[in-house]
């Protein structure tokens, strides 16, 4: 062997050495081959080229989980809204519905008159089993040059557990729900987004079916598949994935913190709504949020069908407001 040859070997060998060093490092998904997450590390590198070695492996890190997390749901028929329930019931202890009532004999779940029943078809997508954590907010917050919202409350030891972070990221503007789900996307290559309004409910419903709470038995067990009942004024933040999920491996839908959806708000789209995928109205001034948030008396409010109208704006970041994404897509990830 000559010496150029001898050289182009060892060359190779350390091109070889390297790769591997490289590929070995990155992290292994349950959902993602190693091919698309060598892809999503490459895009993340020539994304953030300024940034450490380790702030992009925690960027990775953050990306692949999310997807990982992320549960498909089979789409299909639905009644959309408010579908009654017994206006006489336990909320640990519920019957099924229609509860041995006619529809005349039953009671509305929703507070407004804003969610009459409606048929909806939805095709099939991906929901991610749990809400956003702080810390992944945070990063995505960080790499956009953002400084941490609420620093002085983050020093004061009372708070220590309202920024774990494991807890639902608290958010103040919908756009930042939008803009870090659209983040995943781009990363990934997937259409990553909020979720629908209707996705949210067929999803919480177990497909649609008539489930009031949507939990691990559509019943409130306080403690096992919902926070513990807490006294007024004094709530605790618990972590994502606290309590038992529903059928579908869905954690806290209605518990902890409300859900920005993508829909703008209109008490009256209902009524106007399409039957395949609707998006909700096409502007508005309030966005839909779902589920229930630690302060509310949960069997009024952390059913599956109550929607809410929320400001663009909270004015704060509150622990009270979170969300989860979606990936808009019906066939399989890579």
């Amino acid at each position: 062997m000559t010496k150029l040859s001898k050289f182009y070997s060892l060359l190779a060998l350390s091109l070889l050495a390297a790769c591997h060093s490289e590929s070995a490092s990155l992290p292994i998904s349950k959902s993602l081959s190693p091919t698309k997450v060598e892809q999503i590390a490459k895009k993340v590198d020539s994304k953030y080229p300024n940034l450490t070695a380790p702030e992009k492996a925690d960027i990775l890190a953050v990306v692949v989980r999310s997807v990982d997390e992320m549960v498909f749901i089979e789409g299909g028929d639905f009644q959309m809204g408010d579908f009654g329930w017994a206006c006489d019931f336990n909320p640990q202890d519920n019957c099924s519905w229609p509860c041995g009532m006619t529809e005349e004999q039953l009671c509305n779940i929703s507070i407004e008159s804003d969610a009459p029943t409606h048929p909806v078809k939805l095709s099939s997508y991906y929901l991610a089993s749990k809400k956003t954590t702080l810390h992944a907010f945070d990063l995505f917050r960080k790499i956009q040059g953002k400084p941490v919202f609420d620093s002085e409350q983050r020093k004061d030891p009372y708070f220590k557990d309202y920024f774990a972070p494991d807890v639902p990221a608290p958010t103040r503007y919908w756009q930042e729900a939008k803009d870090y789900c659209n983040w995943i996307g781009d990363l990934t290559g997937y259409p990553v987004d909020l979720p629908t309004e209707a996705q949210w409910e067929y999803a919480a419903r177990n497909r649609g079916k008539h489930i009031l709470y949507p939990t691990s038995n559509g019943n409130l067990n306080f403690g096992e598949n919902y926070p513990p009942e807490h006294e007024s004024g004094n709530f605790k933040v618990f972590p994502v994935g606290s309590f038992s999920p529903s059928p579908l491996g869905l954690y806290e839908m209605s518990a902890v913190a409300t859900e920005w959806v993508n829909d703008w708000y209109s008490k009256d789209y209902y009524q106007e709504s399409p039957v395949l995928d609707p998006q909700g109205p096409s502007n508005g001034q309030t966005k839909v949020s779902r589920g229930s948030n630690a302060v509310e008396t949960p069997w009024l409010s952390a059913n599956t069908v109550l929607r809410r109208s929320m400001n663009l704006d909270l004015k704060r970041y509150s622990n009270l407001n979170s969300f989860r994404c979606a990936i808009q897509q019906s066939s399989t990830l890579e």
